[in-house]
């Protein structure tokens, strides 16, 4: 009887999980110049792309396999087939997937200005509440000092008692790299401040990170400074608005008119409203494509000035970003950014002091070690206790 029914209800082959790694490969088309990608697959068969060291791409199962199949060198029949073995999907609607999964890659390598972070039918929240192999990003504070003359915010103060070397900070990337992050940010204090940031910003490049900059701009008035930073591979900028620095729209405009992703922190106080409204209204105009919002303490006319200010950014078509902390400064208070705090810290990225300490995110003070004397393993145990807390 049993083999009868072998016959006629043939057992489905077992398919074997996607093996957990990193993969990676130069990709050549006709017409277009060479692009690298690297393929982080995690255990429940999730993954995310780094396309040329510019922008992660977080890709759903099915994806995975779609992109898995790019590295390999398949053409989109065989990718197709390789979907349909392991998925209910149908040969043309695999192909159809694999083909716009295709082109939205094309898409990201060989346009100038793409957002750092993107989601191939996902929403952008859905990867980031599941524990990964290792964060998607981590922010590195290079210093906690605000200007040329060393001040340093008193509340960041209190908390390091010394500054990596630039040697140090490179021994961080690749430990971090090796690890599987495929996406840092350079932040503080003012992280410009620091001398060799471009020489920070090659070697993550030379590793295959995604590299970011939060700062107030101040030095980006010298057009060679932002060009140091653009040749170094320097992906994308959050620019910190101030309503009392005359030159900030001079800042933000050297910054736009390269070709790093460019956005805008806006902290709403209770003196700047009406500022901050003239200059959300102004953003469009300027050519601005994103901004993130955040207010100074929490009081009732913050919170309603707030929510209308998200509300008219994306009637305006700016994307809103929640998830990068704002440097600290005298005017960004960490602890009252975190009211809203997105549940990705501790798993989806990370944030390390100017002395190597991890936290599980900016203000969150809870030491989960420091990544120049304790192992990584040592540090994400503690991150997933954190993050499952």
């Amino acid at each position: 009887m049993n083999s009868l029914l072998q016959r006629f209800f043939p057992s489905q082959p077992e398919i074997k999980p996607l093996v957990p790694g990193v993969y990676h490969a130069m990709v050549a088309e006709e017409g277009v110049d060479p692009y690298r990608l690297h393929l982080r697959i995690e255990a429940d068969d999730r993954a995310v792309l780094i396309v040329n060291a510019a922008t992660v791409l977080h890709l759903n199962p099915t994806a995975v396999v779609h992109a898995l199949a790019i590295v390999q060198g398949k053409t989109a029949e065989e990718a197709a087939a390789m979907v349909t073995e392991r998925y209910r999907v149908s040969k043309k609607q695999a192909l159809e997937d694999h083909l716009a999964l295709r082109e939205q890659i094309l898409t990201i390598a060989t346009q100038p200005d793409i957002d750092p972070v993107m989601f191939f039918n996902l929403e952008r929240e859905d990867p980031l509440s599941i524990p990964p192999a290792a964060p998607y990003r981590v922010d590195l504070a290079l210093t906690y000092r605000l200007d040329g003359a060393g001040s340093i915010d008193p509340l960041a103060g209190k908390r390091v008692d010394r500054e990596l070397d630039t040697e140090e900070w490179k021994a961080v990337l690749s430990k971090l790299w090796d690890v599987g992050v495929p996406h840092v940010t350079f932040t503080g204090g003012e992280p410009t401040l620091l001398d060799t940031l471009p020489d920070l910003i090659q070697h993550a490049e030379d590793l295959g990170m995604v590299t970011g900059v939060l700062t107030d701009g101040h030095r980006f008035i010298n057009d060679g400074y932002l060009k140091q930073l653009e040749a170094a591979g320097l992906d994308h900028i959050l620019l910190t608005w101030s309503d009392d620095a005359p030159d900030f729209n001079a800042r933000l405009q050297h910054a736009l008119d390269t070709d790093v992703f460019t956005a805008v922190h806006i902290t709403l106080t209770p003196h700047n409203i009406d500022a901050a409204w003239s200059f959300l209204a102004s953003c469009a105009e300027l050519g601005v494509p994103a901004v993130s919002l955040s207010i100074s303490e929490h009081s009732d006319l913050l919170k309603d000035a707030l929510l209308s200010m998200r509300e008219r950014a994306a009637e305006t078509g700016l994307e809103l970003i929640w998830d990068l902390p704002a440097p600290y400064s005298t005017s960004n208070p960490i602890s009252l950014e975190l009211e809203e705090q997105p549940q990705g810290a501790g798993r989806a990225w990370l944030y390390i002091e100017p002395d190597g300490d991890v936290l599980p995110a900016q203000g969150i003070n809870q030491v989960l070690g420091n990544l120049l004397r304790d192992g990584w393993e040592a540090v994400w145990k503690k991150a997933n206790a954190f993050g499952h807390a």
